[in-house]
């Protein structure tokens, strides 16, 4: 077989995976707080976020747009292909590993972070979009503060609204409204995470000569979308625990607020074409409704560690991918 067409396989099959792991290891995501609040039983819960996933991730195609041609050049980078592998074969190890520990880490930090690091090993920094690049890094970091912000604010005017309400009514009507919330975070999840192994696999086609448009081809679509969804049904329990009652006590109300808090946040970055990490935007809503309704009922630990995994995941993916570059492009 040709080596460019064996890579070209490769890359699309592990992107797939990727998109696979990325569907069970952000399942928490979406369903997390629902599942905690008992608004929908685990089993229905996944089925509902695989569904909404592909429904999602057939809608948008900017966020994809934005992989393919922003971190770097696919026409002109040095052994793309090779880049491409490495970048993929990085982020899957990363998302593995803390999945296996229940770490609710950015897939979409890893998948970044993991391009760049190839990218430099391959070519030095110059290979980098540096204005596209620090674009994707400022919508990472600022996503989160702004879910925590909007979270804060949107559970505030939820209390003084419903403050004069019998709270077990109002719990059991928002436990009713929380599955429809958490169909919308699943399908906000869909339009953002699963557009990144769609630029992956336009990246590859590009750089191997197969097509020479950024426009991501329906099959690509397709194929991601269903890969995401079934990911999803599979479910990430670990980080399901984590999210769902390791952060806070989660009820109803809180659920609502955290769902449409993370939902609205990612359908804006999905809109501008912005990939942002969606566990780090459910989290952060998940924080500043904790916050809004109890700073002492927040287990600030537990989210001290997820800050740290954020921070350590762009370093590490990157420097995994270099490692897995050099290796790589012994073999091919």
């Amino acid at each position: 077989m040709d080596t460019v067409l064996l890579i070209t396989i490769l890359v699309v099959v592990c992107a797939l995976a990727f998109d696979f792991i990325n569907g069970f290891h952000d399942t928490a995501n979406a369903i997390a707080t629902s599942v905690s609040t008992k608004a929908l039983t685990p089993r229905r819960a996944i089925i509902l976020a695989a569904v909404m996933n592909f429904v999602g991730a057939m809608t948008f195609t900017g966020v994809a747009k934005t992989i393919t041609k922003d971190i770097v050049d696919p026409f002109t980078l040095p052994n793309g292909s090779v880049v491409i592998l490495a970048a993929l074969v990085a982020a899957i190890a990363w998302n593995l590993i803390t999945w296996y520990y229940g770490i609710p880490s950015s897939s979409s930090h890893a998948i970044i972070g993991s391009i760049a690091g190839a990218a430099i090993a391959a070519a030095g920094f110059e290979a980098l979009h540096y204005s596209g690049f620090l674009k994707i890094i400022y919508g990472l970091l600022l996503s989160p503060i702004l879910a925590f912000i909007v979270g804060f604010i949107f559970y505030n005017v939820i209390k003084m609204v419903f403050k004069n309400t019998n709270l077990t009514k109002t719990n059991n009507g928002f436990r009713k409204v929380q599955v429809a919330t958490a169909a919308l975070q699943a399908y906000s999840h869909g339009t953002n995470d699963a557009q990144k192994a769609m630029g992956i696999i336009t990246m590859a086609l590009i750089a191997n000569g197969y097509t020479e448009s950024t426009d991501i081809q329906l099959w690509v679509q397709i194929s991601c979308a269903l890969a995401m969804g079934l990911g999803t049904s599979v479910g990430g329990w670990k980080i399901i625990k984590t999210v769902g009652g390791k952060i806070m006590k989660i009820r109803p109300v809180n659920g609502v607020s955290a769902d449409l808090t993370g939902a609205s946040v990612i359908f804006g970055a999905s809109f501008l074409g912005i990939p942002v990490s969606t566990t780090h935007v459910i989290t952060s809503s998940i924080l500043g409704v904790g916050a809004s309704h109890r700073l002492k009922g927040v287990k600030w630990g537990t989210a001290k560690t997820m800050v740290i995994t954020w921070f350590i995941t762009l370093p590490i993916s990157a420097t995994l991918a270099a490692l897995s570059y050099f290796v790589l492009n012994l073999i091919f």
